[in-house]
């Protein structure tokens, strides 16, 4: 029995998310991926409405799934371990960045391109600060608690843990070389050291 075509947005994102690694953000087009799918680019646009749409899509969906992750934890924490969490945390952070800087990264060549980049994200309600505060609304939720220090700031600790995780992610890519530690260890060293700084004394 012949095996069934993929379903044409399946085919759209693959397509982009392949495209989007190896020619940049900012390169492809719509017209570009609409071909590597099989697809017209009338009927791309009758799944989605932008390059931008498309491209959270494919970080939504195509990448290890931070979003989901630090909403579940926003929602609710269910009284989990917070060190366990900011490992949890820290370990797809690390996974995400690390699939996602490339993608993004040619945007900052073309300011044009990148502001109205900016501007849909905007109208998507979507951008790179979205995991900040998500985690920073998670740490002030265990302030609140008494799971961490009542002195601790949620909003620098959420720029730490999430800034070296994208930083591991962007020397990596620059230098051509891997992480020196796997996403595993990384992300345990990470969330210990900053436990050590939130922990109640």
């Amino acid at each position: 029995m012949p095996q069934q075509p993929a379903p044409t947005r399946q085919r759209i994102l693959d397509a982009a998310d392949r495209l989007m690694r190896t020619i940049g953000l900012a390169r492809v087009t719509t017209k570009e991926i609409a071909r590597a799918s099989d697809c017209s680019e009338a009927l791309l646009y009758k799944h989605f409405a932008s390059k931008e749409e498309i491209f959270v899509a494919v970080l939504q969906e195509r990448l290890p799934a931070l979003g989901p992750l630090l909403a579940e934890l926003t929602a609710d924490a269910g009284g989990r371990d917070t060190g366990q969490c900011l490992i949890d945390i820290a370990r797809q952070a690390a996974l995400f960045y690390e699939a996602s800087t490339q993608i993004g990264a040619s945007l900052f060549a073309e300011p044009a391109l990148l502001e109205r980049h900016r501007a849909a994200l905007r109208e998507l309600d979507a951008g790179p600060h979205k995991p900040v505060l998500a985690l920073a609304e998670y740490l002030r939720r265990e302030r609140t608690a008494g799971r961490i220090r009542t002195d601790a700031d949620p909003d620098a600790a959420a720029a730490m843990l999430l800034g070296a995780c994208h930083l591991r992610a962007f020397l990596a890519h620059f230098t051509g070389q891997p992480p020196p530690q796997s996403a595993e260890a990384f992300a345990a060293g990470l969330a210990g050291t900053l436990m050590a700084g939130l922990a109640r004394q």
